[in-house]
């Protein structure tokens, strides 16, 4: 059984925060004390911090699921304010900050601190139990940190595709990037195992950064890919409870449970 991670748990450079289940979430036949069996990660955009997604974590109140929101390492320059997960900073042709910068840094943040060096062999989660729900840049850090330890081919409790993939990836807004794209995927048989759902702006919008090029590098690294589509204009946060539902549904089958599905609860296929 995992033990529940704290802020001291972590390397003291990290800044995050650390929101656990709620005690309504709890089995009544299982003690409060019980660590959760899910970690979700929260991954900002580009320009926001922690501080600003930990309002989610406590409004999303997944059961038995423990909410680390995390900053990125790199402090935007000229006193733009925020944060990035990018090696470098790079605009687009529109003049706004390019999402798509390389991420070398975080990935080591992410995979190797965060998760492998805390979660996995510290507090003795699998890599199976963390979800990624990252917004933005966020989102598109999130699948290359899944990409990145398929190419690994480790884990850290344990053998098999289980230790090979997490337990899934959210990614509001964003397809793999061109820079993970690049060396082009492996056979088949060699592709992510962690399963992925992109949440975006209605197909055809130019201000989608999810383009159909895009679905498709997220298709060539992931073997299980989910698109929605809201069926406005613009990617973002989710607004309303129809571009919510598909999220919490995907959720709802990758979060692990000790106490199975609650009195009253309905299935979502």
């Amino acid at each position: 059984m995992p033990t529940p991670p704290t802020l001291t748990s972590f390397p003291p450079h990290l800044t995050l925060t650390i929101t656990p289940p709620s005690p309504q979430s709890q089995s009544q036949s299982q003690p409060t004390s019980n660590p959760s069996p899910n970690i979700l990660l929260l991954l900002h955009p580009t320009g926001d911090t922690s501080q600003n997604l930990t309002p989610l974590a406590h409004a999303l109140n997944l059961p038995e699921t423990t909410t680390i929101t995390l900053q990125a390492p790199t402090p935007l320059p000229f006193d733009l304010g925020g944060y990035h997960w990018g090696d470098d900073i790079t605009f687009s042709p529109d003049g706004n900050l390019d999402m798509d910068a390389g991420f070398s840094r975080s990935m080591r943040v992410i995979l190797d601190e965060v998760i492998s060096g805390v979660l996995v062999q510290k507090c003795g989660y699998k890599m199976r139990d963390v979800v990624i729900w990252g917004l933005g840049q966020g989102g598109m850090v999130g699948l290359e940190v899944a990409r990145g330890l398929a190419l690994r081919g480790e884990g850290g409790n344990g053998d098999g595709d289980e230790e090979r993939c997490l337990g899934g990836v959210v990614s509001i807004g964003a397809p793999v990037g061109l820079e993970g794209g690049k060396s082009g995927s492996r056979n088949g048989n060699g592709k992510s195992k962690t399963p992925v759902l992109i949440a975006a702006g209605k197909e055809g919008d130019d201000g989608t950064a999810v383009t159909a090029a895009g679905v498709r590098r997220t298709q060539e690294w992931f073997e299980f890919v989910e698109v929605v589509r809201y069926k406005r204009k613009g990617d973002g946060m989710p607004r309303n409870r129809d571009e919510m539902t598909p999220i919490m549904a995907f959720l709802a089958r990758r979060l692990r449970s000790y106490k199975g599905v609650p009195e009253g609860s309905v299935e979502i296929s």
